[in-house]
């Protein structure tokens, strides 16, 4: 493996087709925008290695395809993950609704309980809300998890969002413990720089 990482994480992003997975993710990774941005096909991954509390941390972020037709090929991704964000569209109320069903799916697959959770509202830049701050907040205090509104095109809570993922791993022992400088749950590809991608992994 090239370099050197205390820690090695996995941190999903979940949610309907439509709702800003790639965006925000590619916004994080190569702080981009594309305006039409193709659906993911099945799974995507990038690499990015942050610096936290005195630690190089090895971030493998997979953004999942939301839908069905992928479900079967995607579930075995939430084995070994150590955080999942999982994103609706603020302007989009199914998207919000269909919530429950991705945490009842997570919950099935994930090998660890203790694993963290992020909701966040994307694409707060469109004036067509459908979804209140009130509803988002009262449905992250039930999953007990943090609520933050994104917007991937203008960069809008986009690092926060990730900060505040990593420092809930941060804050889990059990999940440092399976994170220790070695890349579980990973393929070989994975060991290239910064930002690598797979399409259909």
């Amino acid at each position: 493996m090239q370099g050197h990482y205390d820690h090695i994480f996995k941190i999903l992003l979940i949610g309907d087709a439509g709702v800003g997975k790639s965006s925000i993710l590619l916004r994080f990774t190569d702080d981009a925008f594309e305006e039409h941005l193709a659906s993911t096909i099945g799974v995507d991954f990038k690499v990015k290695t942050v610096h936290m509390r005195g630690k190089t941390l090895k971030l493998t972020i997979w953004d999942t395809a939301g839908q069905e037709r992928f479900r079967t090929l995607t579930s075995s991704y939430y084995r070994g993950c150590h955080g999942i964000i999982l994103v609706f569209d603020v302007n989009d109320r199914p998207s919000f609704e269909h919530l429950r069903t991705w945490l009842d799916e997570f919950e099935l697959y994930a090998t660890s309980a203790a694993a963290a959770k992020l909701l966040v509202g994307n694409k707060v830049d469109l004036d067509a809300r459908e979804v209140t701050v009130e509803e988002a907040q009262a449905f992250a205090r039930q999953q007990a998890t943090m609520y933050i509104e994104t917007s991937a095109k203008t960069r809008s809570g986009i690092l926060q969002a990730f900060d505040e993922i990593v420092q809930k791993v941060l804050d889990t022992p059990e999940l440092l413990a399976d994170a220790g400088g070695r890349a579980t749950a990973l393929p070989q590809q994975l060991d290239s720089d910064d930002g690598g991608g797979c399409g259909m992994c």
